[in-house]
């Protein structure tokens, strides 16, 4: 909002009025009153849960500290929600049409996580939100996320090919200026810009690859029956880890904003025309201010862990760890990085693959030796370490290390090929 406002304070000289032009002062400021949003806002809002006593019930698992986090504010995620919307509704361009499609994300599987925290808290029902239930909510965003990106006219790509390139349907030539400090291939090349669901293949030369190939769409009619199916899939693998890995205080909190700040480095090179040409990547327009929304949501995990971080004051529930992990993949899937999220999201792929293993193993052994086995003492992951003794602030540690070099790596993947 506040830089139409500027647009407008522009036209009459207002000085400094042409900062709003910069996505990195922008940006910087969505990071700073997201952080104040948090801190200030989450102290009020945890003096509040603790009055309605909207506590934590915590089942005995036999986990060391477990029984003392009974009672703990939970909903806290309203806090992460309340951090973003806010920075990003003041400083974003709200006509942009990826700032548009993360807002509905953000709110919907918000609203999807709240739901279940109400029915947990408020109705004492520990299952919360029937699953079949979070699953259609997911597959909404999924539904929605994919028509906006696969039909609307302003999400396309521009891709660098050979000067002797033969244009393809739905492709035509366009033409970038670029700043003296851009190394330049020493074959001469041409940029095309294309509206079809092209994505980056990590570790892989000349990585590209469109989701129209797979079904033989020559003339990218139908590609989106293929694309919508799997941000689908997307979305409820991301959203549903993260939720699996907020289990100890600051994991999902603390490996969300690491994931975060990899996103916001691949985000500004991907919608930086210079940066895109000199790394030889997709260039993706408009995505600039998709800089300003990962900078509100880095800044609100960030300030969210100077309350859940170890011991925790407030837990973020599902209204939280359902959004974080929604908000990656989407934004992931909006600068064409979804097929980097195995690497990028590494833990919450883990804690996933954890559980599955542990109750496909323990099923399998138990209708064949009729007595149920387990690979890990407990699913998932984190549990199991707890359960081996390590103390959990050194848990939470270890796998945010993991979770950095996973985001290192994820951010060379731009030359690594």
């Amino acid at each position: 909002m506040l830089t139409y406002l500027f647009n407008y304070l522009e036209q009459l000289d207002f000085p400094g009025a042409g900062l709003f032009h910069y996505i990195s002062f922008r940006a910087s400021m969505a990071l700073i009153t997201s952080l104040i949003v948090s801190i200030i806002f989450g102290k009020r809002l945890i003096n509040l849960l603790r009055r309605q006593q909207i506590g934590e019930t915590v089942r005995d698992l036999g986990l060391a500290g477990q029984i003392e986090k009974s009672g703990t504010p939970t909903m806290g995620g309203i806090i992460i929600l309340s951090a973003i919307l806010i920075p990003t509704l003041l400083f974003a361009k709200l006509h942009n049409v990826y700032v548009f499609t993360m807002l509905v994300a953000t709110v919907w599987l918000g609203a999807i996580g709240l739901i279940d925290d109400y029915i947990k808290v408020f109705k004492k029902n520990k299952e919360g939100l029937k699953g079949k239930f979070k699953v259609v909510g997911q597959i909404g965003v999924g539904v929605i996320v994919g028509s906006i990106l696969y039909f609307h006219p302003d999400v396309q790509v521009h891709k660098r090919v050979a000067a002797n390139y033969q244009l393809q349907a739905g492709e035509s030539f366009v033409t970038h200026q670029h700043s003296k400090d851009v190394v330049s291939d020493t074959i001469p090349s041409k940029w095309i810009v294309t509206r079809d669901m092209t994505t980056t293949i990590p570790f892989v030369k000349n990585n590209e690859f469109n989701y129209n190939w797979l079904i033989g769409d020559i003339d990218k009619s139908y590609g989106w029956a293929l694309f919508i199916p799997f941000v689908i899939i997307v979305v409820i693998a991301v959203s549903n880890g993260a939720n699996m890995t907020d289990g100890l205080d600051g994991l999902a909190t603390g490996t969300s904003a690491i994931a975060g700040i990899a996103l916001a480095v691949l985000a500004y090179v991907t919608s930086n025309v210079h940066f895109a040409d000199y790394l030889n990547v997709m260039y993706v327009p408009y995505a600039e201010e998709l800089v300003i929304f990962i900078a509100a949501f880095v800044g609100a995990c960030i300030g969210f862990l100077w309350y859940n971080s170890y011991p925790a004051q407030v837990f973020m529930g599902d209204t939280g760890s359902l959004a974080l992990g929604g908000i990656i993949a989407v934004f992931a899937i909006s600068i064409r990085k979804e097929l980097l999220i195995p690497v990028l999201c590494g833990i919450f792929l883990i804690e996933n693959l954890s559980v599955i293993m542990q109750v496909g193993y323990f099923k399998y052994t138990k209708r064949r030796l009729g007595e149920g086995k387990r690979i890990f003492r407990m699913a998932p992951l984190h549990h199991h370490y707890q359960k081996k003794g390590l103390h959990e602030a050194k848990i939470v540690s270890r796998f945010w290390i993991v979770a950095i070099l996973l985001a290192v790596v994820s951010i060379v993947t731009l030359k690594l090929r």
